[in-house]
């Protein structure tokens, strides 16, 4: 009778632990869902075409920030610091990446809006973020980002008071897509035999 108790103590036990795991391992997925419906820290909408309602004649500051992870070699930045733009209105604004290395880089942006409030409201409509980005050694880019402010935002409780936005950009170095990084073994490859 000892026995089955212990049994059943230790399948609890692994039946939560296995629980737990499987919480863990959906809980980014989850959040990342959760945060893009809502807008929740910063995260912004997307969409696939502009507004299709009224543009306000209320504008909007939008700011632009650029960052790097430690050890990224590139340089990044915003080729304009701000803008004002009408609520409604589309958007083009564009950021400026180098590679000063004599190595092709791959590079991801992550990014929000501050203040977090404005996040669902504030909507891309194209990014260079959406895809992993290749830079070439010495090669220079203009990396365009389409958006536009959700005219809801003036109806919005916590939103009609955002004066300003910053869309902020932070870029990673990634792992090179196959086809090139296979392409850039072999130029080394060819490099050292030659130099040898």
């Amino acid at each position: 009778m000892r026995v089955s108790a212990n049994k059943r103590v230790v399948l609890s036990l692994v039946a939560i632990v296995a629980f737990m795991g499987a919480m863990g391992f959906a809980a980014v997925p989850f959040y990342n869902w959760f945060c893009a419906v809502t807008g929740y820290g910063g995260t912004t909408a997307s969409a696939s075409s502009g507004p299709s309602g009224e543009i306000l004649e209320q504008t909007m500051i939008v700011r632009f920030d650029a960052s790097k992870e430690r050890g990224m070699p590139w340089t990044f930045k915003p080729v304009q610091r701000q803008m004002e733009i009408r609520i409604g209105e589309v958007g083009l604004a564009f950021y400026e990446a180098h590679n000063p290395t004599d190595r092709v880089i791959a590079g991801t942006a992550s990014y929000n809006v501050a203040p977090f409030t404005a996040g669902g409201f504030f909507t891309k409509i194209d990014c260079f973020c959406f895809t992993q980005q290749v830079l070439q050694p010495g090669e220079t880019v203009l990396m365009p980002v389409t958006f536009y402010i959700d005219p809801e935002i003036v109806n919005d409780r916590d939103g009609r008071r955002v004066e300003s936005i910053t869309l902020s950009y932070t870029f990673y170095e990634t792992d090179l897509p196959e086809d090139l990084a296979n392409l850039d073994q072999t130029v080394d490859d060819t490099i050292n035999s030659a130099v040898n």
